[in-house]
């Protein structure tokens, strides 16, 4: 039997929490959603389980049902970062650009891993469409509300997201986000 989700604590005897999502994400891909549960709100530890493949980064003073929504969350595919985290990453490391309506790749924004032939090749395979939802994800907007937002039905949403996913070798939603901000198509706030 294998896990659905992983709860990793950052700080762990011998193996610390980030390089153990990295090693469970390199051995076992589309295997097991990691959430990643720490005491300490550092933006470095949230980004490097992000970067390391993981689903989500939650504090340990979340409340129960937090907990468990966040669990359910990652185990449907999307992902968590904690609502204090979520405003200083994006600030510190996805600086706003001067013009968001250029798509030109950024030179100076961070470097996600992707899975090898997944570059700027695939992204611009994408449609029309499959880039406005890409968008909408990268502004937080769930699935209902990009399906309000762009007057389609939330199948064709879901259908999208998944379709984005896979042309970009992008692990969930979180992924995405940090692609949009990466490729320059949003800004912050």
């Amino acid at each position: 039997m294998t896990a659905d989700v992983v709860l990793m604590d950052v700080r762990m005897p011998g193996l610390d929490g980030v390089e153990a999502t990295r090693r469970i994400v390199a051995a076992h891909p589309g295997g097991p959603r990691i959430l990643v549960l720490t005491t300490f709100d550092l933006d470095e530890y949230a980004f490097a389980a992000l970067r390391a493949g993981a689903s989500g980064f939650l504090l340990k003073d979340a409340l129960p049902e937090d907990l468990l929504r966040a669990i359910r969350t990652v185990h449907a595919g999307d992902a968590v970062v904690a609502p204090s985290t979520t405003r200083r990453l994006i600030a510190h490391y996805l600086q706003p650009l001067p013009d968001a309506s250029s798509a030109a790749p950024r030179t100076d924004a961070v470097s996600l891993p992707r899975p090898a032939g997944k570059g700027t090749e695939a992204i611009e395979t994408l449609t029309e469409r499959e880039r406005e939802v890409w968008i909408e994800i990268a502004r937080g907007l769930t699935n209902g509300e990009i399906a309000a937002e762009l007057g389609i039905s939330e199948a064709t949403v879901k259908s999208h997201v998944g379709s984005v996913l896979a042309k970009t070798g992008s692990r969930d939603r979180v992924a995405l986000v940090l692609l949009a901000y990466e490729r320059g198509l949003t800004v912050a706030g």
